[in-house]
């Protein structure tokens, strides 16, 4: 699981989709799927959204992830720790399309999330990775 969520990230940090023909797709086409996936998560949504487009159920996705972690971080300690809540983010972001991106530009949205959805593992993943929110938890790549 970890390689591919390492495969995924290295594929969105290394840039464009290739075509057939081996050159870059258009951007005229990214857009177009950009569009078409953006309407598609509005119109079958009936879930309220942050401001990032995180549905309930997405945040209680991260919720559901991270609760139980919490006695491996206490055991692995800070360090390691935070290497797993970066994997469980990028990994989490992936299968709930929102993409790595996104979550690298707005770390607060896992904040955000995990304050409403599950505060209380919200606070034990703080004390347990020693850090003072999340966010500060999570690596640029």
């Amino acid at each position: 699981m970890t390689a591919g969520v390492c495969g995924a990230v290295l594929l969105t940090a290394c840039g464009g989709v290739q075509t057939g023909s081996g050159t870059p797709a258009s951007s005229e086409t990214s857009e177009t799927s950009s569009s078409a996936a953006t309407s598609t998560k509005t119109s079958t949504s009936a879930a309220p959204a942050t401001p990032l487009g995180v549905t309930d159920k997405a945040a209680q996705n991260l919720c559901d992830m991270m609760r139980p972690e919490l006695s491996n971080w206490r055991v692995q300690g800070p360090t390691l720790g935070r290497v797993g809540l970066n994997l469980m983010v990028h990994e989490w972001a992936l299968t709930n399309g929102i993409g790595n991106a996104a979550v690298l530009a707005d770390k607060g949205v896992v904040d955000r999330a995990t304050t409403e959805t599950c505060p209380d593992v919200r606070t034990q993943a703080i004390e347990a990775l020693e850090i003072p929110d999340l966010a500060s938890g999570l690596a640029s790549l």
